[in-house]
């Protein structure tokens, strides 16, 4: 217990507090048991250090404790909290708790049995509160933390800071938001850069390598966290790296599952099943028309990259211009509203918007005839009517 309460001590020491992410959600804080879950590498454990940080300048007596440390190979984490309440301890944070086994179980009864004790645990976006034999929804809040926006990168970087925007106030006031950005600021440049690596908050570390990084965290995703899925063989990890390189040279498009299974040498059944963990761990994203459910077994109608980042990292010789301009946008708008795939352009938001994406010379007239029709248009800084500059929507969070 004492070397768990001295690397807590030495973490929330360290941390610093360059600027401190939201949640997906108002996170009440005092809350007695909070989940956050999110892609590896998104800023989660930044986030509870942070807050760990605030609470100890405080006075409160907190404790941070990573779930994968060899402690837990000889102890249990229901006894280490019971220990730390014991001795005054108010806030515990557990980090990579899909790591644990049977991390649920432990935590319904930290909760049932020790209701002075806050605690907050985080882990990946694997996780999947409803196949857990026992039931954390009545008990635990659930948020999710994603990367950072194209605003958020323009902040971080001490470009710019500027609120978010609502959808609708883009779409009707596109114009007027954008004059107040743009003034002196070479805002297609940062773009650019956002779209290769400002998706994960790597480039805060100048003596990193940004791709080789998230070149190493995808690794270690399919390689480490999806063996904590039930029924994943992990024997197979080395075939979903290579689905992964097709699909990036690829994607967006509407899969041809058999081709697929033939060219990573699985079962049909099996590559579905991936392409489901692959989206859960916020790799992919699999995209359908409205009003049509999918089963796990049946194909999606359309997959994407899950960020535009992926396509840098896992085949950066063949970068497709278009398909990293619909990933962006899908990423982006996916965050706070439902986005479907559209019969006669990209993308059908909330049942209410129709959006096509495009380059600087597009035009409006696929989408002329239908109601509330947008084009969002790369490689411009500001737009007229429908026409909206595509990376405005790197401001919706």
């Amino acid at each position: 217990m004492k070397q768990i309460i001295e690397k807590s001590g030495f973490n929330i020491h360290s941390i610093k507090f360059l600027y401190q992410r939201d949640v997906i959600g108002n996170i009440d804080w005092e809350w007695r048991m909070n989940g956050i879950v999110g892609a590896r590498g998104t800023g989660k454990t930044t986030l509870l250090l942070q807050k760990l940080k605030k609470l100890q300048k405080e006075g409160k007596e907190v404790l941070y404790v990573r779930l994968d440390d060899l402690f837990f190979t000889e102890n249990n984490v229901y006894e280490m909290a019971d220990s730390f309440r014991k001795n005054g301890g108010q806030y515990l944070y557990l980090d990579e708790v899909h790591k644990y086994e049977g991390w649920a179980r432990e935590l319904k009864n930290i909760y049932d049995s020790m209701p002075a004790l806050k605690v907050v645990f985080s882990g990946s976006s694997i996780i999947e509160l409803s196949k857990q034999k026992i039931d954390l929804s009545r008990r635990a809040l659930m948020y999710e933390m994603v990367g950072l926006s194209f605003r958020e990168y323009m902040i971080m970087t001490g470009v710019l800071e500027f609120p978010v925007l609502l959808l609708e106030d883009i779409l009707d006031n596109h114009r007027n938001i954008v004059s107040d950005i743009i003034t002196d600021i070479p805002v297609l440049k940062y773009f650019k850069n956002y779209l290769k690596s400002g998706f994960y908050p790597y480039f805060l570390e100048p003596n990193r390598d940004y791709l080789s990084t998230l070149e190493q965290v995808i690794r270690t995703v399919v390689e480490v966290d999806l063996r904590h899925i039930e029924d994943f063989n992990i024997a197979n990890s080395k075939k979903m790296l290579t689905l992964l390189r097709i699909l990036a040279a690829s994607t967006p498009f509407k899969p041809n599952i058999s081709k697929i299974s033939q060219k990573v040498e699985l079962h049909r059944h099996t590559v579905l099943h991936y392409l489901q963990y692959l989206d859960k761990a916020k790799l992919l994203r699999l995209l359908n028309e409205a009003n049509r459910y999918i089963s796990r077994l049946q194909k999606p109608d359309k997959i994407f990259l899950d960020n535009p980042n992926l396509f840098y990292a896992l085949n950066p010789e063949m970068v497709n211009i278009g398909s990293l301009r619909e990933t962006f946008a899908l990423n982006q708008l996916s965050v706070k509203h439902e986005v479907f795939l559209h019969k006669r352009a990209d993308f059908f938001v909330d049942n209410k918007y129709v959006i096509e994406i495009g380059g600087r010379n597009k035009e409006t007239k696929q989408i002329k005839d239908l109601e509330n029709a947008f084009l969002f248009v790369d490689d411009i800084e500001i737009g007229d009517k429908n026409r909206i500059p595509l990376w405005l929507l790197g401001f919706l969070y």
